[in-house]
């Protein structure tokens, strides 16, 4: 892989409409997803990311239309172990990896996980990729949520990822499967924020960050609904948030679902599958970008887990498919 490492970090954005009023090292993150808050902390505390030309607090709030500029240098890179555990490649060339993420995997190093990570394989499929922040990481999927990822392989493949996801011209489609039977496919349009007692858990609160989600329906059935979703905004948990929030949780989701609810004189292959469908049902399916280098659009899509697939199987015997 060919590619200069830059001596510093230079970006710029502007505070949005949706921005106004918030936090300085919140908008921060909203606008440099490809930092942590930890370290956009550090550049605020340093003066390297500053408001209009000027050092502000972490806590001060902004304004719409202000500029925040970030000139910083390139701190060493994290040091992780590669692993040798198998990749589920899609695409790769000397700017992108596209993989397939497997449901139990976390993506990158972190408290309690400190190895096992996507991001090990990763490395140890790749070792140059741990030059880069985060090891080429530019976006997540949930330990139990499966599929499609992409990760820069070059400084310029971040760079670009990056302004994509902040532009919201990455398309990123998810199959779903939720408890309810909807009527028709929307849109949910609700700010997401820290739980406010469970800080682990996410929820719709008053001044969280914008989040739209819109789902469509691909398969109904009596007490259920398969759903295709797509994402305008990309904030942790924000499926599962947005659907929960409505009332219609995925099946299987541990932290927003509750305790499986068969439907009442369900099958017991229905109650089984019910009962120990163990994640949320949850796939990332298809992700079109486009390529950093060439900027020719690139569509990719993985199918089904197998898991997912027995799901469905068990609900169209048991839980009567519905015309749409």
């Amino acid at each position: 892989m060919s590619q200069d490492k830059p001596d510093s970090i230079h970006g710029e954005a502007s505070i949005s409409r949706e921005l106004h009023g918030s936090r300085f090292d919140q908008a921060a993150a909203t606008l440099f997803p490809e930092f942590s808050r930890s370290r956009l902390q550090s550049y605020i505390g340093a003066g390297t990311l500053t408001l209009d030309g000027h050092a502000a607090r972490a806590k001060d709030k902004v304004a719409q239309g202000q500029l925040l500029v970030l000139a910083a240098a390139v701190e060493p890179a994290v040091s992780w172990s590669g692993d040798s555990r198998p990749l589920d490649i899609i695409f790769e060339d000397e700017h992108v990896l596209v993989v397939n993420k497997p449901a139990g995997v976390v993506v990158h190093p972190a408290a309690g996980h400190a190895d096992g990570t996507l991001v090990n394989s990763l490395i140890g499929y790749a070792p140059e990729l741990e030059q880069l922040p985060r090891g080429g990481i530019v976006h997540r999927l949930d330990k139990d949520t499966t599929g499609i990822m992409f990760v820069a392989r070059s400084y310029l493949a971040h760079q670009s990822l990056v302004k994509q996801l902040a532009a919201r011209s990455v398309k990123r489609v998810y199959a779903a499967v939720c408890r309810g039977a909807l009527s028709g496919g929307g849109s949910v349009d609700a700010p997401i924020g820290r739980h406010s007692s469970v800080r682990t858990r996410m929820a719709v609160t008053v001044g969280g960050k914008p989040a739209i989600t819109h789902y469509r329906i691909a398969e109904r059935f009596k007490h259920h609904t398969a759903l295709s979703v797509s994402l305008e905004t990309g904030l942790t948990h924000q499926i599962r948030v947005h659907l929960a929030s409505r009332n219609n949780p995925l099946i299987g989701d541990p932290v927003y679902g509750g305790r499986p609810r068969p439907p009442a004189a369900a099958s017991t292959e229905l109650q089984t599958m019910l009962r120990t469908f163990s994640r949320q049902a949850l796939h990332a399916q298809t992700l079109a970008f486009d390529h950093p280098a060439t900027g020719q659009r690139c569509q990719f899509e993985t199918p089904l887990p197998e898991d997912l697939l027995q799901l469905l199987s068990v609900l169209r015997a048991h839980d009567t498919s519905l015309p749409l």
